[in-house]
C-alpha cells in the first residue's frame, strides 16, 4: 500500500481507505472482521466511520473488531458528525450539543479515548458557522481529535471554514475535505478541488467508484442482488445509469481489456492520479470485492489513456 500525506497536514494515510457505510446491515460482523483483516493486511490505515452508518450499528461493530485484532494503533479512525436519525428522517444538525454527543458516542462504541480525524458531515445552514467550527476546536483541544475536517462542503463554504478557523488564535487547519468523486462525478473538479489544493487541504474521495456503476456490473442491466436492484438504493445509483455515464464504462471496459485489469482498477487508479486526491474510499459487500480494489494499487495508467478517460467523463457531465 502507498501512503500520503492530507494535504499539507502531517497526517500520512494510506491511499485507499476502508469505507463502513454499510456495517451493521449489508455487512454483518463475519464479513466485516474478515474485510477489516484483509485491509489491515494489505498495509490499509486509514479506517472512515460515522455514527449514522449502519442505521447506527457500525460503530460499535467497527469498535469490537479493533478491540479484537488489537490494531488501534495501526489504524488512522476518521469519524463524522452531524447528520443525525430522528424517527424516519436523517436531518442536518451541526449545533455544539449534537456535535460532541455524537463525538461522545462514537469514542464509546469505537473504545477508544480519541479519533485521528473528525469531521462534519454536511453543510447546516441553520447552525451558526462559529457555533460549528468553535466545535472543532473544542474538541482539538479537550484531546478527542488530532485532527478535523469537513465533508460534503462546497467550495465558498470550504473557504469559508478554512479562513475562519485559520484566523483563530490557535490557526487551526482543517486539513480535509471529503467529497463524492469519480470518473461519473467530476464536479468537485469546478469549485471544491482547487479550493481546497489552495487552502492546503487534501481531498477524501467517497464513492470513487460512482456508486457502484464503474464497476461494470450494471453494463449488462440491473443484477438482482445489485442496489439500484433495492428500493432503498435505486436513486442512488439510478442517476449514474444514463447513456452518457455508460459511455464512460465503455471507455473503462476497452481500457481494462487492453491492461488486462479489470474496470474497478482502471477507474480507481485514474481518481487516485488526480491532483489533490490523499485518499481514495472504497466500501465492499463483501471481501472478495475489497480484495479486488485494493488490487488496484498496483496500477499506473499511461498518459493516453488518462487523457481518453478525461475527455469522455468530461463530455458527460
Amino acid at each position: 500500500m502507498q501512503y500520503r500525506r492530507v494535504g499539507a497536514s502531517g497526517l500520512e494515510v494510506s491511499r485507499l481507505a476502508l469505507g463502513t457505510m454499510t456495517w451493521g446491515t449489508a455487512v454483518d460482523a463475519y464479513d466485516a472482521e474478515e474485510q477489516l483483516s484483509t485491509f489491515l493486511d494489505a498495509g490499509g490505515t486509514l479506517v472512515d466511520t460515522a455514527p449514522i452508518y449502519g442505521d447506527g450499528a457500525c460503530e460499535e461493530l467497527l469498535g469490537t473488531l479493533i478491540n479484537k485484532a488489537d490494531a488501534r494503533g495501526r489504524i488512522v479512525l476518521a469519524g463524522k458528525a452531524g447528520l443525525i436519525k430522528r424517527g424516519d428522517r436523517i436531518d442536518r444538525d451541526s449545533s455544539r450539543r449534537t456535535l460532541l454527543d455524537q463525538l461522545d458516542l462514537s469514542l464509546r462504541q469505537l473504545g477508544t479515548d480519541h479519533l485521528d480525524l473528525w469531521q462534519i458531515h454536511t453543510w447546516d445552514a441553520e447552525t451558526p458557522i462559529d457555533e460549528t467550527l468553535g466545535t472543532l476546536e473544542h474538541a482539538v483541544r479537550t484531546g478527542r481529535t488530532r485532527y478535523v475536517g469537513i465533508s460534503n462542503y462546497s467550495g465558498w463554504q470550504t473557504a469559508l471554514a478554512h479562513t475562519w478557523l485559520a484566523e483563530r488564535a490557535d490557526a487551526l487547519p482543517l486539513i480535509s475535505t471529503q467529497v463524492e468523486y469519480s470518473l461519473v462525478r467530476r464536479e468537485a473538479e469546478d469549485e471544491v478541488l482547487p479550493a481546497a489544493r489552495h487552502l492546503g487541504m487534501g481531498a477524501l474521495a467517497w464513492s470513487p467508484l460512482g456508486r457502484g456503476v464503474l464497476t461494470g456490473k450494471y453494463r449488462g442491466g440491473v443484477p438482482s442482488d445489485s442496489r439500484a436492484a433495492d428500493p432503498a438504493w435505486e436513486a442512488f445509483v439510478g442517476k449514474y445509469l444514463t447513456p452518457q455515464k455508460s459511455a464512460v464504462v465503455e471507455a473503462l471496459a476497452r481500457a481494462s481489456e487492453g491492461l488486462d485489469v479489470t474496470i474497478a482498477h482502471v477507474a480507481l487508479a485514474w481518481l487516485l492520479a488526480r491532483p489533490g486526491v490523499a485518499s481514495a474510499i472504497v466500501g465492499a459487500r463483501t471481501t472478495s470485492q475489497l480484495q479486488e480494489n485494493l488490487a488496484s494499487e498496483d496500477l499506473e495508467l499511461p498518459p493516453e489513456i488518462v487523457q481518453a478517460l478525461d475527455d469522455v467523463s468530461d463530455s458527460a457531465r
